[in-house]
């Protein structure tokens, strides 16, 4: 390195950008516009497999691959023309080349400034190699779910191209005699019957695959990565971000422990596994309880407004089923409303009845999917952007029936929705 490199170089062990060079676990170059490392963080150093201060003067060439060098040059010499912060590689994958010649996939972020009039570029450095192997792990994944869903749209079209030569059969068989038409009216009937569930099937098989993809895949690339990262920060003073990480992946956990409880609770129902045993207790305290228990999920300034029952009043229902009725509706009330929204539950008795209204301010719901919105895994246009499962309503609809009640609403897209809800109790005064 001549002298006035080694000038420029003493110049940046004294700057202020040295302590975070140092601090960071990115490894970082600043390189000037020939293309040669002035300053290398310890690491860059543990990246790249040298000593230091073996980086110290050498180009930055020399940490790429043979087959990739040529193209680097051109690149770069591109950059320092119109130097401005960018990714490098968007879209392709990059690797880089050590010491003792293995190579390693980087991800890498570049900056310009300037020091002492002197143009430089600072490059941010990461080793994906462990993000790499995450997502090959989830593409298989993938592709085990696509092929699963393949093979079984290959069933149902089986199944449905036999119930159709089955009905084409019937309909030209000979019907001279009454009886021989009376079987085949039945049959085709039948056969219809089998046809729309073969149907129904394949829609919600389409459905849950679509459902299954987005909400099992994004919280598990989220653990994926964290996992990952987590075991990047092994410094004392790297722990805040370790802990971030292990709180992300218990929300992600949870999440998922959510999504798996909603199947197992539809399971259970249609299977007549979980039965109505009412009790009686004072409905306003223990919708109240309730309340103040959902305003840890609220987002930021939202309000629950909760009016109650102007005297106390004795129910005799589940309540367990009542708990998840208004929970589910409250939270999703929560879910679909923005930020500083007002929640609002109003109790009111209808002759021996008891209503529960739910008002929010949220996306409301489109009025070509109000139809579908209790069938199972079903979301509306506006909604599947934010997270869910599309079994909450259904699975409420279940409850709902299981203790004799019905459940309405009323919504206008961008405007808000109200569900309103009707139980059966029995006064005890």
């Amino acid at each position: 390195m001549n002298k006035e490199n080694k000038q420029t170089n003493s110049s940046f062990n004294e700057d202020v950008f040295s302590v975070i060079f140092r601090a960071s676990v990115e490894g970082i170059l600043a390189v000037d516009t020939s293309g040669t490392i002035l300053l290398a963080n310890s690491s860059s150093y543990q990246l790249f497999g040298y000593e230091e201060p073996e980086l110290v003067g050498k180009k930055v060439e020399d940490l790429i691959p043979a087959k990739a060098k040529k193209n680097h040059v051109k690149h770069r010499d591109g950059y320092s023309k119109n130097p401005e912060p960018r990714r490098m590689g968007h879209g392709r994958d990059l690797m880089a080349l050590r010491k003792d010649g293995s190579e390693f996939p980087v991800e890498i972020s570049l900056n310009h400034t300037k020091y002492n009039d002197q143009k430089l570029v600072i490059a941010f450095i990461i080793d994906i190699t462990q993000r790499k192997k995450s997502d090959e792990a989830l593409r298989k994944s993938e592709e085990k779910l696509l092929k699963y869903a393949s093979e079984l749209e290959n069933r149902v079209q089986e199944r449905t191209k036999k119930l159709a030569e089955s009905a084409e059969k019937l309909e030209t068989s000979n019907n001279a005699l009454k009886e021989e038409v009376n079987v085949r009216k039945h049959a085709e009937s039948e056969a219809k019957k089998a046809l729309g569930k073969e149907r129904e099937l394949s829609e919600l098989k389409s459905r849950f695959v679509s459902m299954a993809s987005h909400e099992f895949r994004t919280p598990l690339s989220t653990i994926l990565s964290s996992a990952a990262l987590i075991a990047r920060y092994d410094e004392q003073e790297t722990q805040g971000k370790r802990l971030r990480h292990v709180a992300r992946i218990k929300s992600n956990v949870n999440d998922l422990t959510g999504i798996l409880n909603d199947f197992l609770s539809l399971a259970k129902l249609e299977e007549g596994k979980i039965t109505n045993n009412p009790t009686s207790f004072e409905v306003n305290n223990f919708v109240k309880g309730l309340i103040d228990e959902m305003k840890f999920v609220l987002k930021s300034e939202q309000q629950l407004i909760f009016e109650p029952l102007p005297t106390p009043q004795e129910a005799y229902l589940d309540k367990t089923h009542l708990k998840s009725i208004i929970a589910n509706l409250t939270s999703n009330a929560i879910k679909y409303s923005p930020e500083r929204a007002d929640i609002n539950i109003t109790m009111s008795l209808a002759e021996s009845d008891l209503m529960i209204s739910i008002k929010d301010n949220g996306i409301g719901i489109p009025i070509k999917d109000q139809r579908h919105l209790f069938e199972r895994f079903f979301r509306a246009k506006n909604a599947v952007n934010i997270q869910g499962t599309g079994l909450g309503l259904n699975l409420i609809k279940k409850y709902i029936e299981l203790v004799n009640g019905t459940i309405s609403f009323k919504s206008e897209e961008d405007i808000g929705t109200t569900f309103t809800v009707q139980l059966p109790i029995i006064n005890i005064e």
